[in-house]
């Protein structure tokens, strides 16, 4: 069974607006590594809706990009992404899949079906998941900005607290700082 990692840009104050982040190569280059990781993604429908306007475009040569960013998205086109919606059905996007059902069963097999991990990259989704004890680390990119505005990591709350281990912590060079975190079980 692989591990379910809720992955994800943060500012200090906990925004996960995506435009609030450094993005340059070195950004980039911590998440392709840990694309390269990962068999597979999971979004939420909206998380994937943004992938989806702007990723393959950069693929496709169509979009001016830095190699780096170039490098994730030729990466991206090709890593299954599974999407969790209840008012879509159709993902055109290459190796796009949905899931649908009894979300905790999906996901559950999900990850018994993907040995190498899945990566969540949607703030709502992982919510939703960490209530139904599903995720079992995180990768948080912490960039050292106040956004003083949402959304914002668990907005939708948590019914208890998750209990942490530090696996690591690396800061980089822009400032931001990549926290690796395992859930406390038992």
């Amino acid at each position: 069974m692989g591990l379910l990692t809720f992955s994800i840009n943060v500012t200090l104050d906990g925004c996960v607006d995506h435009q609030e982040g450094i993005a340059d190569d070195e950004t980039h280059a911590f998440f392709t590594r840990m694309l390269d990781e990962a068999g597979a993604m999971l979004w939420g429908r909206v998380t994937y809706e943004m992938m989806e306007s702007y990723w393959p475009a950069v693929a496709r040569g169509e979009e001016d990009a830095p190699p780096a960013i170039r490098e994730w998205a030729v990466k991206l086109e090709t890593k299954p992404k599974y999407v969790v919606s209840s008012t879509r059905t159709d993902f055109p996007w290459n190796n796009s899949h949905h899931i649908s059902g009894d979300l905790r069963t999906s996901v559950q097999q999900l990850k018994d079906a993907t040995p190498s991990g899945v990566l969540v990259g949607s703030g709502a989704l992982a919510t939703e998941l960490d209530r139904l004890d599903l995720i079992d680390e995180y990768k948080f990119l912490v960039h050292p900005r106040i956004a003083g505005h949402g959304p914002t990591l668990y907005q939708g709350g948590l019914p208890a607290t998750r209990r942490l281990e530090l696996v690591s912590a690396t800061p980089l060079s822009n400032g931001a700082v990549a926290m690796h975190y395992r859930r406390a079980r038992g």
